[in-house]
């Protein structure tokens, strides 16, 4: 039996991923094998598919970042999952597929009656919008915060919670991007037109509590000092090359040092893989949340698994708000 799955067959836009098929076989010991129903299309894949990463995959490789399925068949040794499972992991690579071989320790229980179209936000997006606003940062109600990119999916996570913790939210996004601030509470800064520092230091000259920076750019020079002392400043964006990993760890040591009170700090979700205790309960507050009606993930569109190519044009255009996800055919 064969299956399918994408393949960036090498550097490049959209048009270098290609649909393989593969021998359906069965999981080694410890592994389990996974009928994809959901994965997400995320600023990640892109990133790979360019070799803009500080450790970049070899091609040929099939991107995504994160899966919702079920399981299919189960491996000799396993005992945490069993055959009709439903299931989620953050895989970095190998999400496009029709099937996902995993090690057991990578699962992540997920309730069955979940939407699996809104849970596989939640496995990446939503994961470091909750950690960086929760465990980094540690905000609560009343504090104010900016929000750089904040119309995309972790975007739009960041101002869904945001708002549930009671934060006064500024948030950098592209005039047409504006609404969806505005839905939630927060008050839009268009980074083409305004000069984001003069404004924040115009409407917060207290400073403020805290920085969400998802960019990668030049935001963190211009704007570190918008905080107030005991602020802090959380970069989640991963950095394009190594060079710009290695300034940023440069940048880490130096603003540390300054007697100013103020913070940076570096977030990833590779933590995962060296403890994963707070990774699942927090992934378990967030399948909460969402069952309770709590967050709806803003999704702008829903594409086939094997229409990835598709999908990754829309995101590359700049012109998404939310999320793209990619589904099995009979969740379409």
């Amino acid at each position: 039996m064969k299956y399918k799955s994408i393949v960036a067959t090498r550097r490049g836009g959209p048009e270098v991923l290609q649909i393989v098929e593969n021998e359906l076989r069965p999981p080694a010991a410890g592994e389990v094998r996974i009928k994809t129903l959901a994965t997400s299309v995320s600023l990640p894949d892109v990133e790979a598919r360019y070799g803009r990463s500080p450790f970049p995959a070899k091609v040929p490789f099939t991107p995504g970042y994160s899966i919702v399925g079920t399981v299919d068949a189960v491996g000799e040794g396993v005992t945490q999952a069993k055959v009709g499972d439903r299931v989620a992991a953050l895989t970095a690579y190998g999400g496009y597929s029709e099937y996902v071989y995993l090690p057991e320790k990578k699962l992540i229980p997920v309730p069955t009656a979940l939407d699996p179209a809104e849970v596989v936000p939640l496995i990446l997006n939503y994961i470091v919008a909750y950690q960086t606003l929760h465990r980094s940062a540690k905000v609560k109600s009343g504090d104010t915060v900016l929000i750089i990119g904040a119309s995309g999916g972790i975007g739009t996570a960041f101002l869904q919670l945001g708002r549930i913790a009671g934060l006064k939210m500024y948030g950098l996004a592209s005039k047409s991007k504006h609404a969806i601030l505005a839905e939630y509470g927060a008050t839009p800064i268009d980074y083409h037109t305004e000069d984001f520092v003069a404004v924040i230091r115009q409407l917060e000259p207290g400073g403020l509590d805290a920085v969400f920076d998802g960019m990668s750019g030049d935001y963190l020079p211009q704007g570190f000092s918008l905080l107030r002392r005991g602020g802090v400043w959380v970069s989640y964006a991963n950095p394009f090359s190594l060079s710009g990993l290695l300034r940023l760890f440069g940048r880490l040591i130096l603003l540390n040092l300054l007697p100013n009170g103020r913070a940076l700090k570096l977030y990833g979700t590779g933590a995962s893989y060296l403890d994963r205790r707070p990774f699942l309960e927090d992934w378990a507050a967030l399948f909460d949340l969402l069952g309770e009606g709590k967050i709806s993930p803003v999704i702008a569109a829903k594409f086939p698994i094997l229409e990835a190519g598709k999908a990754n044009e829309l995101l590359e255009s700049g012109q998404v708000i939310g999320n793209i996800v990619l589904l099995a055919p009979e969740l379409l």
